[in-house]
C-alpha cells in the first residue's frame, strides 16, 4: 500500500494528496512502534521496559497524534472544495499544505523531545520494581507527563469538534442543493462528499475518542487508586483503547481509497488493464 502510494510518477498533486502522504508515513512509523511495545511486554526487563517508555511510547505518541491532525486538516481541505468548488483558498495550495505538515511535525516533535530530554536526565538515579512506564517518572517528569496530555487533549477536542461540525455544514450543503433547482450531478458529488466525511468520522471516533476518554483521567486518578484490582482493571482498559489506536492504521486506507482517485486508479491497475485476448 505505501509503495502504491508513495511510488506513483504523477509529480502533479493536490493539497489533499500532501495531506494523505503524511497520513500515510504517520501510519507507517506507527506500525514500527508496535514491534518494540510487543517486545517489552514479552520481554519483562528494565532494559527492554526503558526503550519502549523512551522511544516506543514517544513515536508512538507523535504518530497517533500526527493522524489526528492531519485527518482534520483533509477534512477541512474537503469542506473548502465542497464550500468554494470554483475558488481555490489559500489553505487549498500545494505549498499551504508543505509548510503546515512541517508545522505539525516540528510541534509533536517538539513535545516529543522536551518528555524525552525530562526522562534521559533523572531514569539512571534509580530502577524501579515495577517495569511500567509510570513507575519511571519522578515528580518533574510526571508534571511535564501530564502537562503535555492536558494539551493535546484539549487540541483532540478541537479536532473532535470540528470534525462533526464539518460533518454537519457538509449534511446541510447537501440538504441545500436537494432542495434547490442544480444538476444532479452537483448533487451526487455533495453525496459522496458527505460519505467521504462519514467515513473519516467514523475512524476518528472509532479509533480515538476511547483513548481520550481513559487515558487522560488514568493519569489523574491512578495514583489515587488503592485498590489493586480497579487499578488492574483500569490499566487493561487504557490498553486495549490503545490497541484500538492502533487499529487507525489498518483502517486509514478506507480514507486513501475514497479522498484520493490517484490511490483508487493504482491501487486497482491490473482490474484497469484491457483484457488481451
Amino acid at each position: 500500500m505505501v509503495w502504491v502510494y508513495f511510488c506513483s510518477k504523477q509529480n502533479v498533486q493536490s493539497s489533499v494528496t500532501v495531506y494523505l502522504k503524511n497520513l500515510v508515513a504517520a501510519d507507517f512509523f506507527l506500525c514500527l512502534c508496535l514491534p518494540l511495545r510487543i517486545a517489552a511486554y514479552a520481554n519483562n526487563s528494565w532494559i527492554m521496559s526503558t526503550i519502549h517508555c523512551s522511544i516506543g511510547a514517544t513515536a508512538f505518541f507523535i504518530n497517533m497524534y500526527a493522524s489526528i491532525l492531519f485527518m482534520d486538516f483533509i477534512a477541512v481541505n474537503r469542506y473548502l472544495k465542497i464550500v468554494r468548488p470554483m475558488k481555490t483558498h489559500p489553505l487549498q495550495m500545494v505549498h499551504s499544505a508543505c509548510y503546515i505538515s512541517a508545522a505539525t511535525w516540528l510541534f509533536l516533535l517538539a513535545l516529543g523531545s522536551i518528555y524525552l530530554i525530562h526522562f534521559f536526565q533523572d531514569f539512571w538515579s534509580q530502577i524501579p520494581d515495577v517495569f511500567t512506564c509510570e513507575s519511571q517518572h519522578n515528580s518533574q517528569l510526571n508534571l511535564t507527563y501530564k502537562i503535555i496530555h492536558c494539551m493535546t487533549f484539549v487540541s483532540f477536542i478541537f479536532v473532535l469538534v470540528s470534525l462533526i461540525l464539518l460533518y454537519w455544514k457538509t449534511h446541510q450543503k447537501l440538504r441545500e442543493v436537494q432542495f434547490s433547482s442544480q444538476v444532479s450531478f452537483e448533487s451526487q458529488t455533495f453525496k459522496r462528499s458527505k460519505h467521504n466525511m462519514l467515513v473519516l468520522v467514523v475512524i476518528f471516533c472509532v479509533c480515538f475518542v476511547p483513548y481520550q476518554l481513559v487515558k487522560l483521567p488514568y493519569i489523574f486518578l491512578k495514583p489515587l487508586l488503592r485498590d489493586c484490582t480497579a487499578v488492574h482493571a483500569y490499566y487493561i482498559l487504557k490498553e486495549l483503547t490503545i490497541l484500538l489506536a492502533a487499529l487507525n492504521a489498518s483502517l486509514d486506507p478506507l480514507i486513501y481509497f475514497f479522498f484520493c482517485k490517484t490511490f483508487r486508479v493504482r491501487f486497482n491497475f491490473r482490474r484497469s488493464q484491457p483484457v488481451r485476448k
